[in-house]
């Protein structure tokens, strides 16, 4: 089970502070006394954090893979797309072996449980010619397909001829359940984004809008809470951001 991670603990909190100042301004602003407007304040600002964090834990329980995990996903499948023939059916040979199955290679590629396993990893998905080779080549005899991807008219011509797949996310799952992923990967390394990259992304015109938008509503905030000091000079900032960033970003 997916735990609670810092990013989504700090997302909750951050909506739930903005949630209780806007509260408490909203309540001085219509005369409610402070000793009444402070605890209906910090009551709304728990109930919107703990409901926002529920809803983050159900979204993220949703996704299949985790973003760590989707770039461990792609490093494997362009392994396998660049790696020896050979050397994928041992691969998928080990793995099916460590899952418990009675597997061998053969010519084709890997006999599971009686039925063949055909590897056939390439940099763009598998097309519909390429599964009428397949088809042509085995006839009648029923055999998995083991790819990175498939076109949709590929998909849909393997299963119009009750042929199974599978794909990257079942390979990567079998793979990383089994413990048996290949190691070294090629270009297995992920490459880092640097302080001077994660800079020139932070400051891209592009986001001369979240900017504006923030230093916005950070001054409209300043109408209606008690210390407006910080808002008007947080929002100002933000705006003067937002115009530098238009004029002189990173494209």
């Amino acid at each position: 089970m997916k735990k609670l991670s810092f990013p989504m603990i700090a997302d909750a909190l951050f909506y739930a502070v903005c949630a209780g100042l806007l509260t408490l301004g909203l309540l001085r602003y219509f005369r409610v006394p402070l000793a009444a407007a402070i605890p209906l304040a910090v009551g709304f600002f728990l109930a919107t954090g703990c409901i926002l964090t529920l809803i983050f834990y159900a979204r993220r329980k949703k996704k299949l893979f985790t973003k760590r995990e989707r770039e461990e996903r792609e490093a494997l499948m362009l392994h396998l797309a660049l790696e020896k023939e050979e050397r994928v059916r041992a691969a998928l040979l080990a793995a099916f072996l460590a899952d418990g199955k009675s597997a061998h290679c053969s010519a084709d590629g890997v006999d599971v449980d009686g039925k063949l396993v055909i590897p056939l990893f390439t940099m763009q998905p598998v097309s519909a010619d390429d599964v009428a080779r397949l088809l042509r080549a085995h006839g009648n005899a029923p055999f998995t397909l083991a790819c990175n991807a498939l076109t949709p008219e590929a998909e849909k011509l393997l299963l119009s001829f009750g042929r199974d797949t599978m794909c990257a996310d079942e390979i990567y799952t079998l793979f990383t359940r089994t413990g048996t992923t290949p190691s070294p990967l090629i270009c297995g390394e992920i490459p880092r984004k640097t302080a001077r990259q994660k800079l020139r992304r932070t400051f891209a015109k592009e986001n001369a809008r979240p900017f504006f938008v923030s230093g916005a509503l950070l001054l409209i905030m300043s109408l209606f809470t008690l210390f407006p000091t910080y808002y008007l000079i947080t929002g100002g900032i933000l705006l003067c951001s937002s115009a530098l960033i238009r004029a002189l970003g990173y494209a």
